[in-house]
């Protein structure tokens, strides 16, 4: 709702000390069909938490049978603001990836790229899991078909693959 994430968790949840803590977080979920989405942001607890959390019921019905009656006031209501997002689909072929933003976050851009230090030797795009990486000078790398797993990085005899800024 107006670009937050808007969640809640109870006080006496490992959970919520961690938020207080630290309120920075990091939330990964997966699908049956091996899509998967990451949100990193920044956390931080909502004024007026008794009317967040009935307007949490009242989106949820289902949360009523969890916490009934006033019980639900154990939780508290958190947003998310600025995040990085990033969407994985590991089911289709070749994978892909896709980053967002929320707020004022900068977009989730990580990986890997490859500087103008390439010899064109094809060793990269010979070992890629994913075949994401084309000729040129330099090489280019996909990114939305990436695994960001950094075999090409680690196997380049010239040292031209370099990290990109990474959400993590």
């Amino acid at each position: 709702e107006d670009n937050r994430l808007i969640f809640c968790t109870a006080r006496g949840k490992a959970f919520y000390r961690q938020l207080t803590d630290r309120p920075e977080v990091a939330v990964t979920g997966m699908n049956r069909r091996f899509q998967m989405v990451r949100l990193e942001g920044r956390v931080k607890k909502l004024d007026h938490q008794r009317a967040w959390i009935d307007r949490i019921f009242e989106e949820n019905p289902a949360m009523r049978d969890v916490y009934p009656g006033n019980s639900r006031y154990i939780l508290e209501p958190f947003c998310i603001e600025d995040a990085a997002l990033e969407f994985f689909d590991l089911g289709v072929q070749p994978v892909y990836r896709e980053s967002f933003s929320i707020g004022a976050a900068s977009g989730a851009e990580g990986g890997f790229m490859i500087s103008t230090s390439c010899t064109q030797c094809g060793i990269c795009q010979s070992i890629c899991p994913q075949r994401c990486i084309k000729e040129g000078k330099p090489y280019r790398i996909q990114q939305e078909h990436c695994l960001h797993c950094g075999l090409c990085a680690e196997n380049c005899p010239a040292e031209a693959i370099v990290r990109r800024r990474s959400i993590c």
